[in-house]
């Protein structure tokens, strides 16, 4: 069951509540123009859920019932004042029950199909502090909002699926199709649900503490939030092409983005004009979702792929954009990039590969 957030209670510290806000507000470009789109065909949520009616929905409750600990006020209230506070600033009505799970890697996730159901691990509790919490309730409360939780369940249950059909050649190559579109999907709804959780806490430095705990464990006097962000640049930008490659095949497995980049990505939209936009109170209403464009969200989301190409560091990303910028003699620099001459051609008086021979060889101790 849900219940009501009860509006009149007061949340825990002064922040700005945002009275109907729609998910298109903070959602990732990517993330946004997948779900206005289905949002945009009739009926489809039913005949969605009618297909999924395989899924044990009823079981997975069932479970977190007998073998978690259901957040309340009696049993771990600080997380219920939380959750209920992130309803509250998000202006969720219905306030998604949460139950804790002994694991103790730190973890957190929503699923459920008629009605979401927010999981976070004991490992997750006892690492983050009051604000780094907050910052992740509200995560999790975003999801809810985005309607995140029914595509993450299907994706938890064909992850599963693919497991016991793998002896089955055709069966297995259909299913692990699915699931990686639906990794896809999820990565960019966690930069979604990122933003979020920074409207909730509404606490740059509490959110970037938390993405540092996750990746360092609960070491924070021995990290460094710049160094950190460095390390997503460095990322981005250093190698050849055999390491762009291996960045993707790396990703590919994965249901979140890398964290060092989870926290470029919110730090550069805690800096846009958008976010300050939501700040000062202006930003769509759920009740104008029924009116959003299509053609509208998809026009955003190619337009932002096509700034991430034109200004990414990646070697892969800067050659597809000399590609659709009809760079010359394009043979040469695949060959130069994939064996890693283009540092030598260049000091030879050949084409501009010298710098991105360079990218790898700076030292970040």
């Amino acid at each position: 069951m849900t219940e009501k957030t009860g509006f009149g209670k007061a949340p825990a510290r002064d922040r700005r509540r945002f009275p109907g806000i729609s998910s298109r507000a903070y959602e990732h470009p990517a993330d946004r123009s997948a779900l206005v789109a289905l949002r945009k065909l009739s009926g489809f949520d039913t005949v969605f859920k009618a297909l999924s009616g395989l899924l044990p929905e009823r079981s997975l409750r069932l479970l977190f019932l007998s073998e978690s600990v259901r957040v309340g006020e009696t049993q771990f209230p600080h997380l219920h004042t939380m959750l209920r506070d992130a309803c509250y600033i998000l202006d969720l009505e219905k306030v998604p029950q949460m139950y804790v799970q002994q694991d103790p890697k730190p973890n957190a996730m929503c699923i459920g199909l008629d009605e979401p159901i927010i999981v976070v691990t004991t490992g997750l509790v006892e690492l983050l502090d009051e604000e780094e919490m907050r910052a992740v309730v509200g995560h999790e409360v975003g999801h809810a909002l985005s309607g995140h939780a029914v595509y993450r369940t299907i994706l938890l249950f064909l992850t599963g699926l693919a497991l016991k059909v793998a002896w089955i050649p055709l069966g297995n190559v259909a299913i692990m199709a699915l699931v990686t579109a639906l990794r896809e999907w999820f990565r960019k709804s966690e930069l979604s649900a990122d933003r979020a959780g920074l409207l909730a806490g509404q606490d740059l430095r509490a959110s970037m503490r938390g993405l540092m705990k996750i990746a360092g464990g609960n070491h924070l006097h021995e990290m460094n939030v710049d160094a950190f962000l460095a390390q997503a640049e460095e990322y981005e930008s250093s190698g050849d092409l055999r390491d762009s490659v291996l960045k993707i095949l790396n990703v590919l497995p994965r249901t979140h983005p890398f964290t060092t980049v989870r926290a470029a990505e919110l730090k550069k939209w805690a800096e846009s004009r958008d976010y300050q936009r939501i700040m000062d109170g202006h930003y769509p209403r759920r009740d104008e979702d029924k009116d959003a464009s299509v053609s509208d969200s998809f026009r955003q989301s190619a337009t932002h792929y096509a700034d991430a190409v034109r200004t990414s560091k990646d070697p892969l990303m800067k050659l597809v954009g000399d590609i659709a910028g009809g760079t010359a003699d394009l043979g040469g620099k695949l060959r130069d990039k994939f064996t890693g001459a283009g540092a030598g051609a260049a000091a030879g008086g050949g084409t501009a590969a010298g710098p991105e021979g360079k990218a790898g060889a700076t030292d970040q101790g």
